[in-house]
């Protein structure tokens, strides 16, 4: 059966790192890159973080029918999953991890059904997300009021997702978030 893990949130939650922690685990897992129009942040690589296209390559692959899902998250920035991704993971036999926006994740999430376990990592208020995206160092002041704006709108979905992971403590998120995935695994 070909499993599908969800992890979504607002930027600034902890997301990423969960997710690193879990795919440095043995548990069959694969990371799913996902495709952006966005440039490249700091040593950010083309096929490693993301698959970077410009804005009109990422819309012909669109007209071309070859994402299993997308979506302009800002105007003129695109963000998707290839549908090749998945091909390419489970050919290996591993469980793909999407690391995704939250309308993305809902949509994952209504394609696999019981075959995809969605999970929503929450930081414990709006301002611990602004701090965390202050210190990231990597976008600038009026970039990050757009991400923390976007963060209000984003903890709306929360309820849409089969499990919250609350990321107040690093140690206690790697801990709940392992628990639940192996449930999932499990099944």
């Amino acid at each position: 059966m070909n499993k599908v893990i969800i992890f979504s949130a607002p930027s600034g939650s902890g997301k990423s790192t969960i997710v690193n922690h879990l795919l440095s685990l043995d548990l069959g897992l694969e990371f799913s890159i996902s495709a952006t129009s966005r440039a490249p942040r700091g040593q950010e690589q083309h096929g490693r973080e993301y698959y970077f296209f410009s804005a009109e390559e990422f819309k012909k692959r669109i007209d071309a029918d070859e994402f299993l899902e997308w979506e302009e998250v800002y105007a003129g920035c695109y963000y998707g999953t290839l549908k090749s991704e998945l091909e390419r993971i489970w050919a290996k036999g591993h469980t793909v991890v999407f690391d995704v926006d939250v309308v993305g994740g809902v949509n994952i999430k209504k394609i696999f059904g019981s075959d995809a376990l969605s999970v929503f990592v929450q930081a414990p208020s709006v301002e611990v997300l602004r701090r965390r995206l202050e210190s990231r160092g990597t976008d600038s002041p009026e970039k990050i009021e757009q991400r923390v704006a976007k963060a209000d709108y984003e903890m709306t979905f929360r309820d849409k997702f089969d499990v919250v992971v609350i990321n107040d403590d690093l140690q206690a998120a790697f801990a709940d978030a392992e628990q639940k995935v192996r449930a999932f695994l499990a099944k």
